[in-house]
């Protein structure tokens, strides 16, 4: 088993995988165009693969929830362009979303199949509204920020301070535990409920003391503050309490009645984890997911440290040896702690650990 697996649960939940690298942007200058074209030439053969439907296959459309940045997309959009998903008799509909609950309330109404969600909507799966289908990573994209000009240094100093957070998402998730770090609660701090763009805009402008913020908000946040932007808390300063998970979803009734749809999505899925952890497809990667956005190529690049990209066979050896599950149940005990979950449910009621094996042939 290689080191990041070995690794997965030791030193307060393993810096290697629930961490996007040393737990900074990673300042690696993003390859020449010249580079991406190469990338493109040397792959176009292989996206052509899998075009045609399997004639066994019943071909599927499946509107696939996601959000605008590296962590969401990077597999869908590899398992779309690489014809991973066409080898499995499946068509691609990505539906952009802001958060993780407005996703699950779109599977609610039936507008979307399934999603990636990120850490902090994970609370609702615990509580019984969605099933986990596959492992996506564990990341270390979200943070609390200040500014040094408001006086603040510490997350003691976030007392009285107009903090901006979004609800229901990881971004509520790591606000908590940042107070709770100092003794504070959100009772303490004058809380302001705004969307991600809003937070950035507030940040920028003055008008927010501090917020908690995913990437790649974060990134924003700090090209525009510079120096005045002071990092409080990220997800590796919990890891010793609470993994920072993301994973792909669908409702209670999707998974019962569709498991042969959620095999054949993880099947493409594995192969495109293993385009994903390929370090040196990072680049055509960014150009497919800042094509899908209508994004800034450089900005999704600065973001391909925010995890740690397992294999397919990296990450089913943490299934088959337990790591997964305590990843999972990591994660419940720090929403818990924090109240957002009322007491312990049995992480197998909520995480299909036996559709990601049986999707392996295991």
């Amino acid at each position: 088993m290689k080191k990041t697996v070995a690794m997965l649960m030791a030193a307060g939940l393993a810096l290697s995988l629930c961490a996007c690298s040393s737990g900074e942007t990673q300042t690696t200058a993003a390859p020449s165009q010249a580079a991406t074209e190469a990338v493109k030439e040397e792959t176009a053969a292989e996206e052509s693969a899998g075009e045609e439907v399997p004639a066994d296959l019943e071909e599927v459309t499946l509107n696939i929830a996601y959000m605008p940045n590296y962590s969401s997309l990077a597999e869908v959009v590899s398992g779309d362009h690489m014809g991973y998903f066409a080898e499995q008799g499946i068509k691609v509909n990505l539906v952009e979303f802001a958060d993780g609950p407005t996703i699950i309330a779109a599977m609610e109404n039936g507008s979307i199949d399934i999603g990636y969600i990120g850490s902090g909507a994970h609370k609702l799966c615990i509580n019984g509204q969605a099933k986990i289908f596959c492992f996506a990573h564990c990341g270390n994209g979200d943070a609390v920020m200040a500014l040094k000009s408001h006086g603040i240094e510490t997350a003691a100093d976030l007392k009285g301070k107009t903090v901006g957070y979004a609800s229901g998402t990881s971004s509520e998730t790591i606000l908590q535990k940042t107070l709770a770090s100092a003794g504070l609660t959100m009772d303490d701090i004058n809380a302001m409920e705004m969307d991600a763009s809003g937070i950035v805009s507030a940040m920028i402008s003055g008008s927010l003391d501090a917020c908690a913020l995913w990437s790649p908000s974060t990134l924003a946040v700090t090209d525009q503050l510079g120096d005045d932007a002071v990092k409080l808390a990220d997800n590796l300063t919990f890891a010793d309490q609470s993994a920072s998970v993301s994973s792909w979803i669908c409702m209670n009734a999707y998974a019962e009645e569709h498991q042969d749809i959620l095999l054949r999505f993880v099947k493409g899925l594995y192969k495109a984890k293993d385009y994903r952890a390929d370090e040196s497809n990072a680049a055509q990667i960014s150009e497919w997911i800042a094509a899908q956005c209508g994004l800034d190529y450089d900005t999704v690049y600065a973001q391909r440290g925010d995890a740690q990209w397992l294999t397919s066979e990296e990450m089913l050896a943490s299934v088959e040896d337990g790591t997964m599950e305590n990843l999972y149940k990591s994660q419940q005990d720090g929403f818990i702690a924090t109240g957002e979950v009322e007491s312990e449910v049995p992480v197998a009621d909520y995480v299909m650990f036996d559709l990601m094996l049986e999707a392996a042939g295991k």
